[in-house]
C-alpha cells in the first residue's frame, strides 16, 4: 500500500510503498477514504508523544472508510461496512471501559500514535467491536473523518465535560480545527460564544462557525479582562483549544465564579506543567477539567445533530488534498498557517 511515513522525528515525511496490514484477531483493516491532518499528528512527528516506540512511523488518526477485512474474533463488523475510527480505542474489558470511559482506558490504542496510522491506503485497528462507529449512508466519508477526532473531541469538551446549557457564555481560545468545532457546537447548543485567536482570518472563520464575538489576542492588552467585559462577569465555560501556558492561564482567568475550564489543547514539548492561578481556582471555586477524546458508544447524540444539520462539520473542511500534500502540510503545522480542517481524500 501507499503510505506517508517518517524515519526519524522531525525528518522528511515521504510517500512510500509498505506492506498491507493484516487485521488483529479482535480488529479490522479499514480502507481509508478520508483522513484529517491534525495538530496532534504534528506533535507525534516532532517527537513530543512518547507512545511512539519505534520508527519508521505512519501518522494519522482521524479517519473513516470501508471495512476491508476482519479478525476472527470480530462479531459486529463485516467487509464492506462504512466505519469511523474514534481516535482512542479502549480495550473493552477493563474497569474504565466497562464503566463507559473507553477514552481513558489504560490499554488504549490510538492509530498514528501507539501504532501505524491512517496516512495510508489501509489502517489496522484493534478492539473493533468495542469502539468502531457505523458511518450512516447519508454522512460523507469526509465528515466521518472529521468526527473521528476533532469534532467529537470538541463535542465532549462542550457537551460532556463543559455541560454547556442554553444562555450560558463560552470562550474558545484558539480557532484551529478543535476550536472551530467547539464554537459550532456551543452555538448550536444555545450558548453565546467568544472566540479568541491571533489571526484575523481564523477569527473570520469563527464568526462563520457561530461566534458572536471575536478577540485578537495580539491587539488586546488583557484577554481575560476583555472577555469579562463582553460576558458581564466572566464565562461559564472556557476552553484552551491550543495548549500553551498563556492560553491555559487566559482561559482560567476568563471564568466567572464556579466556571469550568476545559484543557483540550496538548501541552507538550516542555510546556506540560504550566503555572496555574490556583488562588483564583480556590477563591472562585473553579473547575479544572481535562478532556482527551470521546468514546465511540457516546457518538449517537452528536451524530443526531450532524444528520439533522444542526451542526455541519463539512463547513469546517477548508482543504482537500492528496497524500503527498497532506504530508507536507503536516510538516508545516508548527507555523500555525493551517485554516480550518485539511482532509486527505486521495491516496
Amino acid at each position: 500500500m501507499r503510505a506517508a511515513l517518517f524515519h526519524e522525528f522531525q525528518g522528511p515525511i515521504t510517500v512510500e510503498t509498505v506492506p498491507d496490514p493484516a487485521p488483529p484477531k479482535d480488529g479490522v483493516v479499514l480502507k481509508v477514504i478520508a483522513n484529517g491532518v491534525c495538530r496532534s499528528d504534528w506533535h507525534a512527528w516532532m517527537g513530543h508523544d512518547t507512545d511512539i516506540k519505534s520508527l519508521p512511523h505512519i501518522p494519522g488518526h482521524e479517519c473513516s472508510g470501508i471495512i476491508e477485512a476482519v479478525g476472527p474474533d470480530v462479531k459486529r463488523w463485516k467487509p464492506g461496512m462504512r466505519a469511523i475510527v474514534p481516535v482512542v480505542s479502549g480495550c473493552g474489558h477493563c474497569g474504565y471501559c466497562l464503566g463507559g470511559q473507553h477514552q481513558i482506558c489504560p490499554d488504549q490504542y490510538q492509530p498514528g500514535f501507539t501504532g501505524w496510522g491512517a496516512f495510508a491506503e489501509y489502517v489496522a485497528v484493534p478492539y473493533a467491536d468495542a469502539n468502531l462507529v457505523l458511518l450512516p449512508e447519508d454522512v460523507s466519508f469526509e465528515v466521518g473523518g472529521s468526527l473521528g477526532c476533532r469534532f467529537t473531541t470538541a463535542f465532549r469538551v462542550i457537551a460532556q465535560q463543559g455541560r454547556v446549557r442554553p444562555g450560558q457564555w463560552v470562550a474558545v481560545h484558539a480557532c484551529g480545527g478543535v476550536g472551530l468545532s467547539a464554537v459550532t457546537i456551543a452555538q448550536a447548543m444555545g450558548a453565546s460564544v467568544i472566540a479568541v485567536d491571533i489571526d484575523d482570518a481564523k477569527l473570520d472563520l469563527a464568526k462563520k462557525a457561530g461566534a458572536g464575538y471575536t478577540l485578537n489576542g495580539l491587539k488586546i492588552g488583557n484577554v481575560p479582562e476583555a472577555i469579562w467585559d463582553i460576558s458581564g462577569g466572566g464565562v461559564h465555560v472556557s476552553v484552551d483549544a491550543l495548549g500553551s501556558p498563556l492560553t491555559c492561564q487566559n482561559s482560567i482567568l476568563s471564568l466567572r465564579r464556579q466556571g469550568r475550564h476545559i484543557q483540550v489543547g496538548l501541552l507538550l514539548g516542555g510546556e506540560n506543567n504550566p503555572p496555574i492561578p490556583m488562588d483564583r481556582v480556590i477563591g472562585h471555586e473553579l473547575e479544572i477539567l481535562g478532556s482527551h477524546a470521546m468514546a465511540g458508544h457516546t457518538f449517537p447524540d452528536m451524530m443526531e445533530m450532524v444528520i439533522s444539520k444542526k451542526v455541519q462539520p463539512e463547513s469546517l473542511i477548508t482543504n482537500r488534498v492528496d497524500l503527498a500534500r497532506g504530508a507536507k502540510i503536516l510538516e508545516e503545522m508548527g507555523n500555525f498557517g493551517e485554516m480550518g480542517m485539511t482532509m486527505i481524500t486521495s491516496f
